[in-house]
């Protein structure tokens, strides 16, 4: 198993902190795997075995498990019986009806230092906050990074020869970062195949089968919608005209209750837009990018066409790895891709395929020059030739910009 090492840091800096942790991500984003490796890590450090409590939901072993009571039974019948602290690792808890009330007895009741792994972003609903308010952290997985695909490639890869950063990425490209693709050589035909299953298994469970859906054709229309307008703005009422267009009537609540719904299954991701002159967000005109770009392949094809989305979605992504909140800019009438901040930190980001004209290079530099604060400054492509930075802003190859630290 390969060590997901920003991830364990990260559940390493809150051991036996007062806080309840929620792993939270798509499912088969490694989150079990993870909770695993963080089990080995607490024995490693001098836990004992037995003062350890893990349970996956999502075996049948376990299916006498998902009700609150009985949950809280079973961890009270393993505790060891000491002062000492024990350590709840429960992965998939959203499968137990009124968990909370289960993790909130166990806080007051024993001294544990609990663990979770959830799939639906509704863990972090206001019925959590009841019972938990100010004490939990989310902790959110994502697929392989660039850099994690890396070391997949290199532990799994029959070829002698490693991979060349920029050739390498070609092939996480079309792709994606999914775990269970990286762990063996599969033709592009069969991982689609295999992130087909995983995004089939999403929309029943944790979409149709949580939200109540019944039109499931009517969801799938708009999930294609969604991931063909992956880097543009949109609104409900866009969504709603098209379908009118199209002669199929839906009602702008249905539409925002379905993408209510893609977001809490992971699948998508919300990223409001921000006025850089007005300094507020904006309200309307929203960008939405995947949780995975092979869940666009695994359901559209892959499309040449959409390569530069594609670009602007993986970049994204390496931004909420790194917990930066993300906005798409506005300024004036000009787009900035991606403004991204943290702890005092920001930073902004255009992205493109090629800068393969003098119109591309104005396009992309221009909104970044007009900005007059010190922050860094990125043109992200995939363009080998073009080396220039301009005004301070700088040129970086796609796959130098994943890898960079900032």
């Amino acid at each position: 198993m390969i060590e997901r090492d920003f991830y364990i840091a990260q559940l390493e800096n809150f051991i036996d902190k007062p806080f309840v942790k929620i792993i939270t991500g798509i499912r088969r984003s490694g989150k079990s795997s993870i909770l695993i490796l963080f089990k080995e890590r607490l024995i490693a450090k001098g836990t004992l075995p037995e003062h350890i409590v893990y349970v996956n939901f999502e075996s049948f072993i376990y299916a006498d498990l998902r009700t609150a009571e009985n949950l809280y039974n079973y961890i009270a019948s393993k505790l060891a019986v000491s002062n000492e602290k024990n350590y709840l690792l429960l992965d998939e808890i959203q499968e137990v009806k009124d968990w909370e009330k289960c993790v909130n007895s166990l806080l007051v009741d024993f001294n544990v230092d609990i663990y979770l792994t959830g799939s639906n972003s509704h863990l972090l609903s206001s019925e959590l906050a009841t019972f938990l308010a100010g004490r939990y952290v989310e902790i959110p997985v994502f697929t392989l990074s660039f850099k994690e695909y890396l070391r997949f490639r290199s532990s799994f890869s029959k070829s002698e020869e490693p991979d060349k950063n920029k050739e390498a990425f070609v092939r996480y490209l079309r792709l994606g970062g999914f775990p269970a693709i990286h762990i063996s050589e599969y033709s592009e035909e069969s991982a689609y195949k295999i992130v087909y299953d995983i995004y089939s298994s999403i929309i029943l469970r944790d979409t149709v089968q949580r939200y109540h859906i019944r039109d499931v054709e009517l969801l799938e229309r708009v999930v294609r919608y969604v991931f063909d307008n992956i880097s543009n703005t949109f609104s409900g009422k866009n969504v709603a005209d098209y379908f009118k267009s199209q002669q199929r009537k839906i009602d702008i609540n249905t539409v925002y209750n379905y993408l209510n719904a893609l977001e809490g299954a992971y699948i998508i991701y919300r990223v409001p837009r921000y006025d850089v002159k007005g300094k507020e967000i904006l309200k309307t005109q929203e960008k939405f990018y995947l949780s995975d770009i092979s869940l666009f392949y695994a359901t559209m094809g892959y499309k040449d066409r959409m390569v530069s989305g594609v670009l602007e979605n993986i970049v994204f992504l390496e931004l909420k790895r790194r917990n930066y909140a993300v906005y798409t800019g506005k300024s004036d009438s000009r787009e900035i891709d991606f403004i991204a901040e943290k702890q005092g930190k920001k930073l902004y980001v255009q992205v493109a395929y090629k800068l393969e004209s003098r119109e591309t290079v104005d396009r992309e530099f221009s909104p970044l020059l007009d900005i007059r604060d010190q922050y860094p400054k990125y043109v992200v492509t995939m363009d080998d030739f073009w080396k220039e930075n301009v005004g301070g802003v700088q040129h970086v190859h796609i796959s130098d910009f994943l890898l960079m630290e900032f």
